[in-house]
């Protein structure tokens, strides 16, 4: 039996192998690449501010280990103001994206809709042409959305993108379960929460995805529509302290040689705090990712 296994075992050549190898070590090296300007923000974050004020080059391990950031970051009340802001945001925007965006993608990818075709031709145009900023402002300034966190929600409920994704994921559901629901009485809204969401939870959780990173990140049109500091989400908070200068405000208190030294090591900490989150909702949501992203790529 052994000596069977070992004649049908499939041999590779040293070709092959090589091949292996050197790919292992591209992939290996491109990860190194790509983790580590996150891993010298954390080891500087961590680090002694005097010894990483006199290091140059790269860093591979924490200068010495100081808390000292974490705590002149956590104790400036605007950082606490703009995580409270940016989850009212994401929470109420997510929720509010996906409901729409889903309601939009059923009935575009629905059978015998009037103007099927145009109305995709017309949303697809959206993608690459658009009023302008110029205009956007202004509209938000007649709708009375500038100075409000719905301004930051409303007017970006629906992305082109996601809408079309999640279009192309209902669309290659059976049509049959659509027409065995019609039967039983079911109407479009009725099939959408029962029969469609329920069978779209992947794609659904890359819809989550998409919107929770762009709300995250985004800082330009809530430092352009909102007036009021305490409105101010965590990426505008974030902003201020790394190209305003702020970070000397959070170090002072300490001796005069140490400001410039602290300063430098609250702006590494204060990214940390306003990246970590977002990266720990990641591994939960990956699971789904490729599998909603590829749901509706390959035509039967």
């Amino acid at each position: 039996m052994t000596h069977t296994a070992r004649k049908n075992k499939i041999r590779t050549k040293p070709s092959e192998k090589v091949f292996t190898v050197v790919n292992y070590i591209i992939l290996i090296s491109i990860n190194i690449i790509c983790l580590y300007p996150m891993l010298f923000v954390a080891f500087a974050s961590f680090s002694n501010s005097n010894l990483l004020m006199q290091h140059s080059g790269l860093l591979i391990k924490p200068l010495g280990f100081n808390l000292e950031a974490y705590k002149r970051v956590f104790a400036n009340p605007m950082i606490g103001q703009g995580y409270l802001n940016t989850l009212f945001i994401l929470v109420v925007g997510v929720s509010l994206s996906v409901i729409t965006t889903a309601i939009g993608a059923y009935a575009l990818s629905r059978r015998g809709v009037m103007w099927n075709k145009a109305l995709n031709m017309i949303i697809a145009f959206t993608m690459f042409f658009s009023g302008g900023m110029i205009p956007f402002y202004l509209n938000l300034q007649q709708l009375h959305l500038t100075g409000t966190r719905w301004g930051l929600i409303i007017p970006f409920l629906v992305s082109t993108y996601n809408l079309i994704i999640l279009r192309t994921s209902f669309a290659s559901i059976p049509e049959s379960l659509f027409e065995a629901a019609y039967i039983d009485g079911a109407g479009h809204m009725r099939t959408l929460v029962q029969i469609v969401m329920p069978l779209s939870k992947a794609v659904l959780a890359v819809m989550v995805l998409y919107y929770g990173v762009s709300i995250w990140n985004g800082w330009f049109w809530a430092s352009t529509i909102l007036r009021d500091r305490s409105m101010y989400p965590l990426q505008v908070i974030l902003r201020e302290i790394l190209l305003q200068n702020s970070a000397g405000e959070m170090a002072t208190g300490t001796a005069t040689g140490d400001t410039e030294a602290i300063a430098e090591s609250i702006k590494y900490a204060t990214i940390m705090v306003a990246t970590v989150p977002i990266l720990c909702v990641y591994p939960f949501i990956q699971k789904h990712f490729e599998k909603g992203v590829m749901i509706g790529a390959v035509k039967e």
